[in-house]
């Protein structure tokens, strides 16, 4: 795999600008999406996993690159913090509370992970108790690389940035630059592009070339974004069949469902692919409530189990919650004055939170510390 990421930066493969009318992000979306069908019907020891073994080597030759890198930029004198330790009021952005609290995510927690873990992981550890090493290592391992992913956005970045015209911005100069207001940084493009280029910043002290570390750090991106699709696809698919279990029983015709609709949703906008990106200011919400929602399955749980082990998972289930809820209210009244799509979705997210509450307010004074064989049964 790191051959043809070093092949292909002197010999790149490009698709032409657009094909049968298509452009190029969309012929590569559609590559993909024929990954992500044939990954998720074949059983998940035949190529899911794999892959996923595949992620884990990459991750870690990355990290142990960006350690290097910073430990190099440091003594070197060319790694310095360049963002503001406090930025309470950048220009065009929405208040500090409670977006911060849906926008930082997977590093802190994530409601993704709950499906993953339920949906794919459970189906891959050799054995139950393997469960926590896998789960809980692999949470403290995101940690790290989040911790990375600060160091690189706040310090890397400073060392250089070369803007659209031709200079090269050095600093602060550079942070300020490509963080000039909220919306400047505000694409998913830019986020990742400042990750990717701070990345590369860095691994240039250990003396890799730019044009190798951005493509290198490019690649860990992307392949990472992969193994969310084909999870996804794989999960999607099990939410449909639970759901009309008699129609689509049949795991081909649940997951070309899945795929017809998510083409759907790329191409409403046109040929361009990017129509998916419509549905991107939801993320951050939807993500941290499901986060909540797995904070409540655990408290009530834990509840059973007697004690006051509940509180563990339980504070931070309510915190999620209200920050979440918080948030897309905000999120209403915004898309309220125009966009009807995420208007219909965000209030069907605005009643899920609202149901998840209530029943898990029913579930966990319904529980008694006695109630372990209760809460399996139901």
């Amino acid at each position: 795999m790191y051959a043809t990421v070093v092949l292909g930066v002197w010999l790149p493969f490009k698709l032409p600008a657009t094909m049968f009318g298509i452009s190029a992000i969309g012929i590569w979306t559609i590559l993909l999406f024929i990954y992500a069908f044939i990954a998720s019907v074949l059983p998940i020891t035949t190529l899911l996993q794999p892959r996923d073994y595949m992620n884990s080597h990459e991750l870690l030759i990355a990290m142990v690159l960006l350690t290097l890198g910073v430990i190099f930029a440091s003594f070197g004198g060319n790694l310095h913090m360049v963002a503001p330790a406090v930025n309470s009021n950048p220009v065009g952005a929405p208040s500090l509370w409670p977006f911060l609290f849906i926008t930082i995510a997977c590093g802190a927690i994530s409601g993704w992970h709950s499906l993953v873990s339920s949906g794919t992981s459970s189906k891959q550890v050799r054995k139950e108790s393997d469960s926590l090493f896998v789960g809980y290592g692999s949470m403290i391992m995101e940690s790290v690389l989040a911790v990375f992913v600060i160091i690189a956005v706040a310090a890397g970045i400073g060392m250089g940035l070369h803007t659209k015209d031709g200079q090269t911005l050095m600093g602060v100069q550079a942070w300020t630059h490509h963080y000039a207001s909220w919306a400047a940084a505000k694409g998913l493009g830019s986020k990742v592009g400042a990750f990717v280029v701070g990345s590369a910043n860095m691994l240039g002290a250990i003396g890799i070339p730019f044009k190798l570390a951005i493509t290198i750090m490019g690649v860990f991106v992307a392949s990472f974004a992969g193994t969310t699709l084909d999870s996804a696809t794989r999960i999607q698919r099990y939410v449909i069949t639970e759901m009309f279990p008699g129609t689509f029983r049949n795991r081909y015709i649940a997951t070309a469902v899945v795929m017809l609709f998510a083409t759907f949703l790329v191409f409403s906008t046109g040929a361009n692919g990017k129509g998916a990106l419509i549905l991107w200011p939801l993320f951050g919400a939807v993500n941290q409530t499901l986060a909540g929602l797995a904070l409540i399955i655990a408290t009530v749980y834990l509840k059973s189990r007697g004690g006051l082990k509940w509180l563990v998972t339980g504070l931070p289930a309510v915190f999620m919650v209200v920050m979440s809820f918080w948030a897309t209210i905000i999120n209403q009244i915004k898309f309220l004055q125009g966009n009807v799509l995420l208007t219909i979705i965000n209030f069907i997210i605005i009643l899920s939170i609202l149901w998840i509450v209530i029943e898990g307010l029913i579930r966990f004074f319904s529980v008694t510390d006695a109630g372990e064989a209760q809460f399996e049964q139901a």
